[in-house]
C-alpha cells in the first residue's frame, strides 16, 4: 500500500467533513461543473473521488456516475453514504488514476480529474493520469481537472500558523520554488503533494492534447478566511458563492486561493 492510500484509507470521514468545513470550494465547484457539464444522464467518470462527495451529488442529479479510488475504505464510505442517500452509483471501481485499464476507451462523457494530480510529485506520473483521462474520455467530452495552488502553504501559515515560515523555511523555499511537499509528521498531516503554479496548468493540459474551455480559482480572496461564510444563512451564504463564482475566472486572482480548476475539452 502506497503512501497516499495509506493516508486517505485512515481518513474516510474526515474526507466526508473536509467540503463541510470548506464549503466555497465545493459550492464554486459545483457551479463550474453545472456550466460545463454536458446534460444528464450524461456518463461521468470521478477519479481519484474519495468517498463520493461529488459523485454521489450528481448522481443525485441524474448523471451515470463511476467512482474511481485507490484507497478501498473511502469507496466502502462512499457506498455506505451512496445507500444512505438513496442513490445508486454507475460503479464503484478501485484503481489507480495512472492506469485506468478496467475502464474501457472513450466510453465517458465527461471525467473528473479532481484529487489525484496534486499527489503526483513526477510530470510523468501526472501526464500519464491525464492520458489515461483522455483515453476513456469520448471525443468531444470534457475534463475536469483540479490543482493546488503553489502558494497555498503561505495562506495557510498566515491564517493558522505564522512561525511556520521560520520553523520551516527550507520546506517552504522548497514548495515555492519546485511544487513539491513531502509530508512530516512535524510540518503537518497532509500527504506528499506537488503545489502547481497557475502558470504551469495549461502547458500540462496542452501536452495531453486536451484544449482549454475555462479556469476558475475555487476560493478566489477566500482561502483560510471562509469560516464566517460556511456559518452565514443559506441566503447569504448563495450570494457569496455567486460573487465568488462571478470572480473565479479573474486571472489576477488565480493563485489567490487553495484549489485551481481546469476545464478543458478532448479533441484531435
Amino acid at each position: 500500500m502506497n503512501s497516499i492510500e495509506q493516508a486517505y484509507d485512515d481518513t474516510p470521514q474526515y474526507e466526508w467533513d473536509r467540503l463541510e468545513r470548506h464549503r466555497v470550494e465545493y459550492g464554486v465547484t459545483m457551479r463550474a461543473l453545472a456550466d460545463h457539464l454536458p446534460p444528464a444522464p450524461a456518463k461521468i467518470a470521478d477519479i481519484g473521488g474519495s468517498v463520493g462527495r461529488y459523485a454521489i451529488e450528481l448522481t443525485r442529479q441524474g448523471y451515470e456516475v463511476t467512482l474511481v479510488d485507490i484507497a478501498e475504505k473511502c469507496l466502502d464510505f462512499a457506498r455506505h453514504k451512496a445507500d444512505e442517500a438513496g442513490v445508486a452509483l454507475a460503479g464503484i471501481v478501485k484503481a489507480d488514476a495512472r492506469d485506468l485499464s478496467a475502464l474501457g476507451d472513450d466510453t465517458f462523457d465527461a471525467v473528473l480529474l479532481m484529487g489525484p494530480l496534486y499527489h503526483l510529485l513526477e510530470h510523468s506520473h501526472r501526464l500519464a493520469s491525464i492520458l489515461e483521462a483522455r483515453r476513456i474520455l469520448r471525443e468531444g467530452g470534457r475534463v475536469f481537472a483540479t490543482f493546488i495552488s503553489r502558494f497555498c502553504m503561505v495562506q495557510c501559515a498566515a491564517a493558522f500558523r505564522v512561525p511556520y515560515i521560520c520553523d520551516f523555511r527550507d520546506e517552504l523555499e522548497t514548495i515555492l520554488t519546485t511544487g513539491v511537499y513531502r509530508h512530516s509528521e512535524s510540518s503537518g498531516t497532509f500527504p506528499d503533494a506537488w503545489f502547481a503554479h497557475p502558470d504551469e496548468i495549461l502547458p500540462l493540459m496542452a501536452e495531453a492534447a486536451f484544449r482549454r474551455v475555462d479556469m476558475f480559482s475555487c476560493e478566489p480572496l477566500a482561502y483560510c478566511l471562509e469560516e464566517g461564510i460556511n456559518k452565514a444563512p443559506d441566503d447569504l451564504h448563495k450570494q457569496w458563492i455567486d460573487l465568488l463564482y462571478r470572480l473565479s475566472r479573474e486571472p489576477s486572482l488565480m493563485g489567490g486561493g487553495g484549489h485551481l480548476l481546469y476545464v478543458g475539452t478532448k479533441s484531435e
